[in-house]
């Protein structure tokens, strides 16, 4: 006869998970004997073995008593089911891991091939990892505010990184991110925005998504808030200045 010790031991368990087997009626919890403790049988010892068995092969607890008492035929169609669902949580876990993976550059999670193609372009000419994050974040509140524009924004992004002179201010913006609001080199960098502004047509009353995004890029750099604000101004000066003729 063994103690609860040496049947745990006797089965490569610890006390704590004979005790819950019982609490789940897996394993039969003896009577006290004279002296007051359990004794277990060596046909307890077996049942325990088998239980651990089924249980570290990945049985769920609750089908193993079932299976302790199946006949052969009943035994293997149990344990043909069960194997089928440990192949389902084991194509959805690496379902998840693949996620997961892909959220390590976070774009390819949320946005469509054409626009992470933009941000590697980006990356491609030059531009600051910092600002191509910015610019993937800006991206996903388009598609989430306004997801109809997105296929024109795709061309004129494009078109912008086909031209020379779209891509140098791009890349004199990026490069202004940590400069001081006031440094004179933005005054010139201000006025080369606002002149392409004005040979493009572009007109700064945007809609409520592109404010949404201006706003993300801008509150990330001083530099780039007075660039925002300062354009901003001239084009309401030029449209004021209109509606007066």
């Amino acid at each position: 006869m063994l103690t609860i010790g040496q049947l745990a031991a006797t089965a490569g368990v610890t006390v704590r998970t004979v005790r819950h087997y019982h609490h789940v009626s897996l394993l039969p919890e003896p009577e006290r004997d004279a002296s007051g403790y359990r004794r277990y049988s060596a046909q307890a010892a077996v049942d325990l073995i088998r239980i651990r068995t089924l249980a570290d092969a990945g049985v769920p607890l609750a089908r193993i008593d079932a299976l302790l008492h199946a006949q052969p035929t009943e035994f293997a169609a149990a344990i043909t089911d069960i194997d089928a669902e440990l192949q389902r949580k084991i194509d959805q876990l690496t379902e998840h891991r693949r996620r997961i993976t892909e959220l390590e550059s976070g774009e390819r999670l949320v946005l469509p091939p054409e626009v992470v193609a933009i941000l590697d372009r980006m990356r491609g000419l030059g531009v600051s990892e910092r600002r191509v994050r910015l610019e993937r974040d800006s991206w996903i509140l388009m598609q989430a505010l306004d997801p109809r524009v997105m296929p024109q924004r795709v061309r004129d992004k494009n078109a912008g990184f086909d031209d020379p002179e779209t891509t140098r201010l791009y890349l004199a913006c990026d490069q202004a991110v940590d400069w001081d609001p006031h440094d004179p080199r933005l005054d010139r960098l201000i006025d080369d925005l606002d002149a392409w502004e004005i040979e493009h047509e572009r007109d700064s009353g945007r809609p409520g998504y592109l404010k949404l995004v201006v706003s993300r890029i801008s509150e990330a750099s001083p530099a780039w808030q007075r660039i925002v604000d300062a354009l901003a101004h001239r084009a309401l000066q030029r449209r004021t200045a209109g509606h007066g003729n």
